[in-house]
């Protein structure tokens, strides 16, 4: 475990005991996958003291981890995430704009990675979950992502339906190893898809899995980092040749 790691893991520790003697709510920054990993290994250390974690929106991979419970603590106190909607300001003429250019623009307003959440992207809007601290400047600060012109501005209301699209897949493979599934479900090799267990990017439910055979469980989420990410459903049937129907929902 890395030096950074462990300073991590401490901070979890330490606002969540903050919380439970003070009485107060306490709230990290926005985690990533392997964040969220290693507030996993420290669960044992925080037994009896409450938590939850939550993006801006159901489906979120980037979370705040909230610590205390309104019925422990007798009061109520919302996450501090604003939502940023970022839109060309001439749609017919803008780029056709990635995860990765929203990011990068507003990395270089000099705005540092856990102050952000997701980054959802619909018809060409970005919406961009932040700190309720940091949402301002991004509004006011971001006026063009890639070549385009756009306009920034929070909002309290999402659009309506599904922010995070999912589609349900059938994909068929010999065993239940996780390796197997992953290769099938975003058209790798096996050895590409056992790669990715070694350079420690691929988790279930935001716990790091380093075993290519591993076995996810129903209804697990499995999260792959730089390729996407979907809910593992289990075996629906068998093929006339013995193989395995799985079911996954793909995060579209």
């Amino acid at each position: 475990m890395t030096q950074d790691n462990e300073l991590i893991k401490k901070r979890f520790i330490e606002l969540g005991r903050k919380s439970f003697s003070s009485g107060i709510f306490t709230f990290t920054d926005f985690l990533g996958l392997a964040e969220q990993s290693a507030f996993g290994e420290i669960k044992k250390e925080l037994r009896g003291i409450a938590y939850e974690a939550f993006g801006g929106a159901d489906g979120a991979e980037r979370v705040i981890i909230r610590f205390g419970s309104e019925e422990e603590l007798g009061y109520s106190l919302p996450y501090p995430i604003s939502v940023v909607k970022v839109e060309p300001l001439s749609p017919k003429f803008a780029d056709k704009l990635t995860h990765r250019d929203f990011l990068g623009a507003i990395l270089n307003l000099g705005i540092e990675r856990d102050t952000l959440g997701d980054i959802v992207i619909i018809d060409n809007v970005g919406y961009v979950f932040a700190l309720e601290s940091i949402a301002p400047y991004v509004a006011d600060g971001l006026t063009k992502v890639k070549r385009t012109d756009v306009r920034s501005q929070i909002v309290t209301e999402l659009p309506e339906g599904e922010l995070y699209r999912t589609e349900i897949r059938t994909v068929q493979i010999s065993g239940e190893r996780l390796d197997a599934i992953i290769a099938k479900v975003f058209s790798l090799s096996r050895e590409d898809a056992q790669l990715l267990f070694k350079k420690r990017l691929v988790f279930a439910d935001g716990k790091e899995i380093d075993s290519p055979s591993y076995t996810p469980k129903p209804n697990e989420k499995i999260s792959v980092r730089h390729h996407g990410r979907f809910i593992y459903h289990g075996t629906r049937s068998l093929s006339k040749k013995g193989k395995l129907n799985v079911a996954v929902e793909l995060y579209v």
